[in-house]
């Protein structure tokens, strides 16, 4: 090996022993969801009866289609024609991202695309919260609002928009797990900071809520 090789060799290594998430992040895939399955589901009054919190969650994994019908529940595209989604939003802004934090990594749910963008090949769902169990839940949802994309609201009403939308966002979820006998909970207890700074988020988006959600544990 001639110098160049092995200094290119030397920098490589030094690189992945600082930074041990770089090799990582070039293995976490994207994830192309099935189509939603719309056509299931409890009745309405059904759902809201037994629509409840809990904090008690089996690790197992959710199935990639399950997965794809709570997202689109949550905030997907209801109306292709017009790009409408399940959840309004103030002047059809559309600000709200939902990030997936799952023991893989973390991803972004692309609504239009029906996908998950890869974002950090990292378990970050310690990071969510201070309970125990967010570390054994299989998925965290992470409702982050980019109020840059709310051009035509005040300024001083940005946040409380932001909000509402994630209130209407996390329902929609909560009548889904209830109608799929999943359990979930919506939580507000976190380190934002420290939680932002791992996402790699700008100042001007704004972590909101967070959102667990697995199967029951027995």
């Amino acid at each position: 090996m001639n110098k160049s090789a092995l200094r290119v060799a030397q920098l490589a290594l030094a690189v992945l022993l600082i930074c041990p998430s770089v090799s990582l992040a070039q293995e976490l895939k994207a994830i192309q969801l099935p189509a939603p399955q719309t056509d299931g589901g409890r009745p309405l009054m059904q759902v809201l009866k037994d629509r409840v919190s809990s904090r008690n969650f089996n690790p197992e994994k959710l199935p990639v289609q399950v997965m794809s019908n709570m997202l689109w529940a949550a905030f997907g595209v209801n109306r292709p024609e017009s790009g409408g989604r399940t959840a309004p939003s103030a002047s059809n802004s559309q600000e709200m991202d939902i990030y997936v934090a799952t023991s893989d990594g973390l991803y972004l749910y692309d609504a239009k695309a029906a996908l998950l963008k890869p974002v950090l090949a990292e378990d970050i769902r310690a990071l969510t919260g201070r309970q125990l169990f967010v570390k054994e839940a299989p998925v965290t949802l992470i409702y982050v609002s980019d109020l840059a994309k709310m051009t035509r609201a005040a300024p001083g009403d940005r946040e409380f928009y932001a909000a509402a939308h994630t209130g209407f966002i996390s329902q929609n979820v909560y009548l889904f797990c209830a109608s799929e006998g999943l359990a979930t909970v919506v939580r507000a207890s976190m380190d934002r900071p420290a939680l932002a700074k791992a996402m790699g988020l700008r100042p001007d988006q704004k972590i909101t809520l967070v959102q667990t959600v697995g199967y029951p544990k027995k």
